[in-house]
């Protein structure tokens, strides 16, 4: 059957940045989502209708259809005696912070200065173009209860 709203998909997938750097990678066939659901990027769900299982592609997707584009606001300046508790403070370090809305956001530290460090509280893949190779290995119809629920049941389903 081919890909459409309310299918569970079964994928394998490398993630790759511009330079072929390998960012992400699906263990073999290990992951699953409900497809109509918003449970991926959008670029990459709208890559994936129509397909089928066996099926094997490529697709860029901007970063306007991935994680969105960066925003500068959640770039900001933070005084270093805040990381008492941080063995380490150095770029590219990420940890969970609290973010405005209550809920947890992961953090990177971009920049450390005499006494204040500056974080970058973006999603690490905002503004990039994304470069997915993808092999489709299941496609099957969804439960009820999966489509209610709007996720994937069963075995660990990763989000992401």
């Amino acid at each position: 059957m081919q890909i459409e709203s309310n299918s569970v998909v079964t994928l394998h997938y490398t993630l790759k940045d511009n330079e072929g750097n390998i960012i992400d990678q699906s263990e073999d066939g290990s992951f699953l989502y409900l497809h109509g659901a918003m449970n991926i990027i959008p670029g990459l769900e709208n890559a994936l209708t129509g397909k089928a299982a066996g099926d094997e592609f490529s697709v860029k997707v901007s970063a306007a259809e991935g994680y969105g584009e960066k925003d500068p606001q959640r770039i900001q300046e933070v005084p270093k005696d805040m990381f008492d508790n941080v063995d380490e403070i150095k770029p590219g370090v990420q940890f969970h912070a609290q973010g405005p809305d209550g809920g947890a956001v992961v953090v990177t530290v971009v920049e450390v200065k005499d006494e204040a460090v500056v974080i970058d509280g973006n999603h690490a893949l905002a503004g990039m173009d994304l470069n997915f190779a993808v092999k489709v290995v299941d496609v099957r119809e969804a439960s009820e209860e999966e489509i209610t629920h709007g996720h994937v049941h069963g075995e660990h389903g990763h989000h992401h």
